[in-house]
């Protein structure tokens, strides 16, 4: 999963805790477990011991035989906000490579990803998404004022937010730089 030995502990503990309590709320021995995700027996004792390192490609398939999200498995367990996972997946083997799962969302066909920049002063105002859509906003840097049906959320070059798009939302620019930011729509 990652080298960083500051998040390796928590990240680990976080997998070993889901997985156990994932895959006894599914009635599951670690052999079911096993046999049902193609990963051994031993990977998983392993693992819910918090003693295995394990690829994201191990986690996927574990968390699909247990019918479940990737990001359940690596969240904290008494932190259940997909909008909000903030969490460290990744990291390399230099200091600045690394994959922070921030947030998620479910999607029924769809996910559009787009890079927007504006201007200082720029403003952008939509209508109402369909139901069930959503938007995950991620600042690359400057300052973007997101408001969502008349609330301001101030957002910082590397914050994000994660937010129910089927109501009236904006985009605002009130810095004195542009700002660009990543727009996922997920439909």
């Amino acid at each position: 999963m990652h080298k960083d030995s500051t998040h390796r502990a928590s990240v680990l503990q976080h997998v070993s805790l889901n997985v156990r309590s994932l895959r006894n709320a599914a009635g599951m021995s670690q052999s079911a477990l096993a046999e049902r995700s193609g990963v051994s027996r031993r990977m998983l004792v392993a693992i819910e011991a918090g003693e295995k390192n394990v690829s994201l490609t191990t986690l996927d398939l574990i968390a699909e035989a247990l019918g479940v999200a990737f990001s359940q498995l690596i969240q904290a367990p008494d932190q259940r906000d997909p909008g909000r996972i903030n969490e460290l997946a990744w990291a390399g083997e230099h200091a600045q490579s690394k994959a922070v799962l921030l947030a998620s969302s479910s999607a029924r066909r769809e996910v559009e990803i787009w890079e927007w920049t504006l201007a200082p002063g720029e403003y952008y105002a939509s209508e109402a998404d369909a139901e069930g859509w959503s938007e995950q906003i991620y600042v690359c840097e400057g300052q973007l004022t997101l408001i969502i049906e008349g609330v301001e959320h101030c957002l910082l070059g590397g914050q994000f937010h994660v937010f129910p798009s089927d109501c009236r939302y904006a985009y605002r620019n009130d810095g004195g730089r542009p700002v660009r930011f990543v727009r996922n729509v997920v439909i």
